[in-house]
């Protein structure tokens, strides 16, 4: 049975109004969703346990730390093995400069979203972070010069 079955239409909205705001108390997203706190509390809390509610957090302006600039960088490995795909992915993990990452089809292995505080900031990361690394055969960037649209979000209502 997938968990998808295992969901109504009141589980689904809860999901949707927690993707608006993750801090609504349950009083206030049954009073949006016509339920009862109590019963808000223990579908939240079913969610949760269900892994599908995965954590919450806070939304942080990278522009007003000084993230200014946002990058795709496309890697290739120097050799296709178990060893490698373990040793980049234990890079990538390392690197809090790395907000995404993943594999990929076609000519690039991988394909991850850095912000960097500037090109120096970047440069560095690519030649001391990136290049070096026995793993990797290539790298190619490319600067994101203005975001049209960031989510999260998932079309559950849809």
């Amino acid at each position: 049975m997938s968990i998808m079955s295992e969901l109504d239409g009141f589980d689904y909205k809860i999901l949707a109004q927690l993707q608006l705001d993750g801090r609504l108390t349950n009083q206030e997203i049954g009073d949006q969703i016509g339920l009862s706190a109590s019963q808000c509390s223990r579908r939240r809390s079913r969610l949760e346990e269900m892994g599908i509610i995965e954590g919450y957090s806070a939304r942080i302006n990278r522009d007003a730390l000084g993230f200014d600039l946002i990058c795709m960088i496309s890697v290739t490995l120097a050799t296709h093995n178990r060893n490698n795909a373990t040793r980049i992915e234990a890079l990538f993990n390392r690197l809090p400069n790395v907000l995404e990452a993943h594999t990929m089809t076609g000519s690039t292995d991988y394909m991850i979203k850095v912000v960097m505080k500037d090109l120096k900031a970047l440069s560095e990361f690519i030649n001391e972070d990136l290049l070096p690394h026995e793993a990797v055969q290539n790298v190619q960037s490319s600067v994101v010069l203005k975001t049209l649209k960031a989510t999260t979000a998932l079309p559950i209502l849809d």
